[in-house]
């Protein structure tokens, strides 16, 4: 019985490991990056983001509302920023960009410059959230464009 129980722990432990695994890259250091993969992820989120905002605004135009499309809309609009965050977050900001010392002058210009970057986009992300406003995806676009130019130039 104790075996059996043992077993049944590591099985759920393992499925737990690889369902939150599939939603982040790994922290290992595993040393396999794909940044441009990244980048296009980002772009296509930016893209759902803009859909839902537009379905979003013609349901709730609509006269007779669709109450049950316009939460997917929202929900699916929510996913896809979270999703846009989570890879601002946990991809670039704790594995790509590496702290650098003051004391290296160009090297620290650079890192501050795409530290706020990553911050001023998670930060249009949360007000796509918030919004229906496609103000706020063309911004998320720019940022992204800036932050890729920025990126690249300072190859990892």
């Amino acid at each position: 019985m104790k075996s059996l129980l043992a077993k049944s722990t590591v099985v759920a432990a393992f499925i737990l490991v690889l369902r939150v695994g599939g939603f982040a890259h790994c922290q290992i250091p595993c040393g396999i990056y794909d940044d441009e993969a990244r980048f296009d992820q980002l772009t296509e989120h930016i893209l759902t983001i803009e859909k839902s905002m537009k379905a979003i605004n013609d349901l709730s135009a609509a006269e007779d509302k669709d109450y049950n499309q316009l939460v997917r809309w929202v929900n699916n609009k929510e996913d896809h920023a979270d999703k846009y965050m989570e890879i601002v977050t946990q991809y670039f900001m704790t594995q790509r960009i590496k702290p650098v010392e003051p004391t290296d002058t160009a090297g620290y210009a650079a890192y501050t410059k795409q530290v706020v970057l990553l911050q001023q986009m998670l930060v249009e992300a949360m007000k796509c959230k918030q919004t229906t406003d496609g103000a706020h995806t063309e911004k998320l676009r720019q940022l992204l464009a800036q932050f890729h130019d920025l990126y690249s130039d300072h190859t990892h």
